[in-house]
């Protein structure tokens, strides 16, 4: 595992926290997508640029990209090892957008571009709600075709949190 997407079936389902705590494990650079699409005030880049600095950091030898961004996925499932899928429950996802807005209060996370401090507001919440089973399902698609496509390349599909950590006691972490 030297390339690994990362991706979650919605907001807050983990992404991020699961790819720091990977890229320590395993010694691996951590590319945020949202640190890359979103400019200060939440203010979305253009298409063009966002998809060449997928394909810069995709031709890098060593990463973990993480994110959803569908309409340029294909850039890093050509490039990546490893796909791995965070598919929480949607009371998971909701409480932890919840959690991670008292935390970041007024500030940007971490794995989030300067001049976007968290927000999280009704169509922020009506959002992940109404698009939490159609993600999963074109995610599960996603990742079928993915398998089918590339027989050779690894998948990971953790539900749980138990799932999660015994993801990790592979490493000894």
């Amino acid at each position: 595992m030297q390339r690994i997407m990362v991706i979650g079936v919605s907001a807050g389902a983990g992404k991020s926290t699961f790819a720091r705590r990977l890229g320590r494990v395993a010694n691996l650079p951590v590319h945020h997508l949202d640190a890359y699409y979103w400019k200060p005030g939440w203010i979305e880049a253009e298409e063009k640029e966002f998809q060449r600095k997928q394909q810069e950091l995709a031709d890098g030898s060593r990463w973990i990209i993480e994110g959803n961004y569908n309409s340029t996925a294909a850039i890093r499932l050509a490039a990546c090892d490893t796909l791995i899928q965070l598919q929480v429950p949607l009371w998971l996802c909701l409480w932890r957008v919840f959690k991670r807005r008292i935390q970041y209060r007024k500030q940007p996370r971490p794995d989030m571009a300067p001049g976007c401090p968290e927000k999280i507001d009704r169509d922020f919440l009506k959002f992940i709600v109404t698009t939490y089973h159609s993600r999963q399902k074109s995610q599960r698609q996603l990742i079928e075709e993915f398998s089918k496509s590339y027989p050779e390349k690894s998948v990971y599909v953790l539900r749980t949190q138990k799932e999660i950590d015994a993801f990790f006691m592979r490493f000894g972490k």
